[in-house]
């Protein structure tokens, strides 16, 4: 079982609270998992781990209730978690940083946020590079995505406008990694 830090779980019901309002987090609430609920009422601390599959609801409920039902609103909540974190956590790279200098950064950090895996980057350039993650105990679409929308949002924050940013491979198609391909001016 894989585990993230809270904060990434906190960033997602913000995003509902922010977006929804009382009565969208009242019906978000109600749609998860007595598990997953019973783990927000305990106060998930953002530096505390939570299993992945909390994760993993959070953004598939959300996705459920406010987006089409297909995955991709969890590109938006992983952007909106790097808007509202990144700064405050690493204010530095941003103001300084390139986009290859902050997944470089991101590559090393990995593991203080995910107990699973590793993210690489490959084929850096100044224009562009492909995130692999690979070896993540639990591997599942919607991470994948919102990390797509995380890592869009980073390049967008370091002062860039992203120019294409897909995921290529996933190994919940059969792949052995999963692979984000961003490029940008």
């Amino acid at each position: 079982m894989a585990h993230c830090k809270g904060i990434a779980v906190l960033a997602r019901v913000k995003w509902v609270q922010v977006h929804h309002g009382a009565e969208g987090s009242r019906r978000f609430l109600e749609a998860l998992s007595p598990a997953t609920r019973e783990a927000l009422e305990q106060h998930v601390l953002p530096h505390g781990w939570v299993p992945m599959e909390h994760f993993i609801e959070l953004n598939v409920v959300a996705d459920r209730l406010f987006g089409k039902g297909d995955l991709t609103l969890c590109r938006e909540l992983g952007a909106w978690a790097a808007q509202e974190n990144l700064p405050k956590l690493f204010k530095l790279f941003y103001r300084f940083g390139s986009p290859t200098f902050i997944f470089e950064r991101a590559a090393k950090l990995w593991s203080a946020h995910y107990d699973s895996g590793t993210l690489t980057l490959e084929e850096p350039s100044d224009h562009g590079g492909r995130l692999v993650l690979a070896d993540f105990a639990t591997p599942h679409r919607a991470h994948c995505f919102s990390v797509l929308g995380w890592a869009r949002k980073s390049v967008e924050l370091a002062g860039a406008t992203v120019t294409y940013a897909e995921e290529e491979r996933c190994r919940t198609l059969g792949h052995k990694a999963c692979e984000l391909v961003l490029r940008w001016e």
